[in-house]
């Protein structure tokens, strides 16, 4: 056991302050233990959020000594035995109190997008099939546990506040989720670009790299989403089409026969 050091932020949106403590650490705790042993011991108010304690709630996320991180998967051992750690609420989200912010935002965002419209003309004697490979494309982006930490660490919505026109990297991959569903009828292009500020995002990965889940938010997500934008609303060839011929609708992928027969 190691006596160690943190600062915790204590306060709300409008006042606040670093206080100091100073903690028993043993063998194995990550953060979150800690701060469960400073409510216990020392300050029984501290407001912080959290559920699982096994990185698959999100309820936990915060920043420590800076970065954007879950306390429930960031062990002390990462830390060196005199280094003093500070622990803060998410930054680009109110703070209710202590370390527990309002992502309500976010949940504001989800409501926006059009849910999955299955193609009635897909469904077969089995249901509705898919290739496993569109399965695989889609499956990545459904381990999102939204800890936010995508959105806090955004510079859009961080630094420049823009969360009336940037729906943000987490809503970007839900949105490409949705549009990659090899039977989804919805067109949720015109929204992508008008409303979600798809071209607001300037693709420096620093959504991917703080996803505990590891997803390729970017490379995955964001920049196929970007393209679709680009080539139905800036392609001339496509622009002329659309003249033509109208807007253009999904194409369900072929179904083999052996895979419709039960």
């Amino acid at each position: 056991m190691a006596r160690r050091k943190f600062r915790i932020y204590r306060g709300d949106n409008e006042q606040g302050q670093l206080t100091d403590y100073n903690v028993d650490v043993q063998e194995g705790m990550v953060v979150l233990d800690v701060i469960h042993r400073i409510q216990a011991e020392e300050a029984e108010d501290l407001a912080v959020r959290w559920n699982c304690k096994a990185g698959k709630c999100g309820s936990c996320s915060m920043e420590i000594n800076g970065k954007p991180k879950l306390s429930c998967m960031t062990r002390m051992n990462e830390y060196k035995e005199d280094e003093t750690i500070t622990i803060t609420p998410l930054k680009s989200f109110p703070i209710l109190k202590d370390l527990v912010t309002d992502v309500s935002w976010n949940y504001e965002q989800n409501e926006r997008i059009k849910p999955v419209k299955l193609a009635p003309e897909a469904k077969t004697d089995r249901g509705y099939v898919m290739y496993q490979k569109d399965v695989d494309r889609i499956q990545e982006f459904r381990k999102c546990i939204e800890c936010y930490l995508c959105q806090n660490v955004c510079h859009i919505i961080r630094d420049h506040e823009k969360k009336d026109t940037f729906i943000g990297p987490r809503f970007m991959i839900r949105v490409a989720g949705l549009e990659m569903h090899p039977l989804d009828t919805e067109d949720r292009l015109p929204e992508l670009k008008k409303e979600f500020g798809s071209g607001m995002c300037n693709i420096t990965r620093c959504c991917t790299d703080v996803c505990p889940e590891h997803i390729n938010i970017t490379d995955n997500g964001i920049i196929p989403m970007k393209e679709r934008v680009v080539d139905r609303f800036y392609d001339p060839v496509t622009i002329m089409a659309r003249k033509l011929w109208g807007p253009p609708k999904k194409k369900l992928p072929p179904i083999p026969e052996e895979l419709k027969k039960g």
